[in-house]
């Protein structure tokens, strides 16, 4: 039985209007809200035409919402400075009134040795792009001391640590991770668990197989074992309520990209989902036979990167009216 149901948008726009694009994007989010979805979430896209910064569109979001839950999978920590990241985000948390949940990843920026010189002039050789990151966002998340200092200097008072401090943030940051390695490290430190259409092949060419050793192995390295959260993310279009124009568009999207799905990719040897297409009652059936989803009571159905606002608006629509109840879930109230 689904207990939640949320999407997931890169939030495209066109490079000569891009206030448009992010305000089509809020307009997604509050018919999410009034669909019944539990959460709405955000990718990052750093010098493309996709939304760069997240958490100022979701601070927005939280001010035309009262509800739902508002997420980013992922936030690259190469692009951030931690301490820095951790006052955002207890800000924003706190504007919603305890509604975000932060999805975070490691490694080098994408393209580094093309932007390394403008991103970190200095320090590029230096940086850190292990877990050691993920380490410093959670202490600043937690409350835990960063820097020596607190009380007073004149007229001013100075805290230990990040200000402000959202208590039960922590609670609702979630790692996304493609790797063995990636989930059992999120599980042993404490995190929630994002699962993608991407994982990498380590272990065989299988991905339903391969993301439901994932699954478990987080589980099995979490202080709360099978309780703890994983969301699972693929690419989902319902065509119900489609129009023959629109059926044809998403058929097209899925045949274009299924190729890179038949094999591992590159030298990283990642694996994509096949995009699931077709009514929700094929498409209920078709998860209810895949191992991962079996495995998860959450997901964050990914809306295709390429579609026009009307296509985003019927696919949400079908998923919240037909979809979704098909797969045992019941919109919020």
């Amino acid at each position: 039985m689904l207990r939640k149901l949320g999407f997931l948008t890169i939030g495209l726009f066109d490079e000569s209007d891009p206030r448009r694009g992010h305000e089509s994007t809020l307009e997604i989010i509050e018919l999410g809200e009034r669909l019944g979805f539990d959460s709405a979430w955000l990718r990052h896209r750093h010098l493309q035409y996709g939304i760069s910064s997240p958490i100022a569109v979701l601070a927005a979001a939280s001010q035309r919402t009262s509800r739902i839950d508002l997420g980013t999978a992922v936030t690259p920590l190469g692009w951030e400075n931690p301490l820095r990241l951790a006052e955002d985000l207890a800000t924003v948390d706190l504007l919603s009134g305890g509604r975000l949940n932060p999805g975070i990843s490691v490694g080098p920026p994408m393209h580094y040795e093309r932007v390394k010189d403008a991103l970190y002039p200095d320090t590029a050789s230096a940086e850190d792009f292990s877990y050691a990151r993920v380490e410093r966002l959670l202490a600043g998340v937690r409350g835990e001391p960063v820097t020596t200092f607190r009380g007073s200097e004149g007229f001013e008072q100075f805290s230990d640590r990040v200000q402000p401090h959202s208590p039960g943030l922590a609670s609702r940051l979630w790692y996304g991770g493609g790797s063995l390695r990636s989930a059992q490290w999120a599980g042993e430190h404490g995190m929630n668990f994002l699962t993608s259409s991407v994982v990498k092949a380590e272990e065989s060419p299988d991905f339903e197989a391969i993301q439901l050793s994932h699954i478990r192995a987080f589980r099995a390295s979490h202080p709360e074992g099978e309780k703890a959260r994983v969301s699972q993310g693929l690419v989902v279009i319902p065509t119900d309520s489609a129009t023959p124009a629109q059926r044809e568009k998403y058929s097209a999207y899925a045949s274009q990209r299924l190729p890179r799905t038949l094999s591992p990719q590159g030298p990283a040897r990642m694996m994509f989902a096949p995009d699931v297409v077709g009514s929700s009652a094929e498409i209920a059936e078709r998860l209810a036979a895949h191992a991962a989803f079996r495995e998860v009571d959450e997901v964050a159905f990914a809306l295709p990167f390429t579609f026009e606002h009307e296509d985003y608006v019927q696919i949400l629509t079908d998923m919240a009216t037909t979809l979704g109840p098909a797969l045992g879930w019941s919109p919020a109230a």
